[in-house]
């Protein structure tokens, strides 16, 4: 039985992947470095910002160093929250997903993004009260593909839960290559939607869905 579902973010319950490309590839621009969108999706998505400005940057032959990175850092997150400002970047359905799986189970979140661009989304939705555990970039000492964020919030959700929760008991769900690595690496049941990259694309996942409407019961029973 599936006793806990743990999203990723970015992708998942919100398209703001196009908002981060745009964010890190003005700020980078700045700085004398070209990012384009092919190369965003297929290379980079899957860091957290600090890995995904020194990869780029690294395949680029350049070396940043540790203050430049705080810097660009913060310079991305001032460019996206420009972008967001004024509209909703749920994907559809996202919301009646959210409170499906609250009321059937314990949900959480594990995402490579900056805690506050997590909460200034849930606050602005309404929907910080369904997430107990949010495991954002910097809460594990690595990040996906690294097993850690995904562990973390099984372990802080069974903390709150007081009876025990295994791995195994929980579902991952996700958009990318790495996020599933991650999940799977952690232990967890993995479902992949079709939001960021085709099915082809996602087939380490258990089940891959092309909308939130499919994330159900009966879908959680299949697992």
């Amino acid at each position: 039985m599936i006793r806990a579902v743990v999203f990723d973010f970015d992708g998942v319950l919100a398209n703001s992947e196009p908002l981060h490309f745009r964010a890190f590839r003005d700020v980078l621009a700045a700085e004398g470095l070209t990012l384009t969108e092919r190369s965003y999706y297929s290379q980079y998505l899957g860091y957290d910002d600090v890995g995904a400005f020194r990869a780029i940057a690294a395949d680029s032959g350049r070396t940043p160093a540790d203050a430049d990175l705080t810097r660009w850092v913060a310079l991305k997150a001032e460019r996206l929250e420009e972008l967001e400002r004024g509209a909703s970047v749920l994907f559809p359905g996202a919301r009646e997903a959210i409170g499906r799986m609250a009321r059937l189970t314990s949900v959480a979140i594990a995402s490579g993004a900056l805690r506050e661009e997590i909460f200034r989304v849930l606050e602005r939705e309404q929907l910080t009260s369904f997430f107990p555990v949010v495991v954002a970039a910097g809460d594990t000492p690595a990040s996906k593909p690294d097993p850690g964020p995904y562990a973390k919030a099984v372990q802080m959700l069974g903390a709150i839960r007081r009876d025990g929760l295994e791995p195994r008991q929980c579902a991952a769900v996700e958009d990318s290559h790495w996020g599933l690595v991650s999940a799977k690496a952690a232990g967890l049941r993995t479902i992949a939607i079709t939001h960021s990259y085709p099915a082809t694309e996602l087939h380490d996942a258990d089940l891959v869905i092309d909308h939130l409407d499919e994330l159900t019961a009966d879908l959680l029973q299949r697992l």
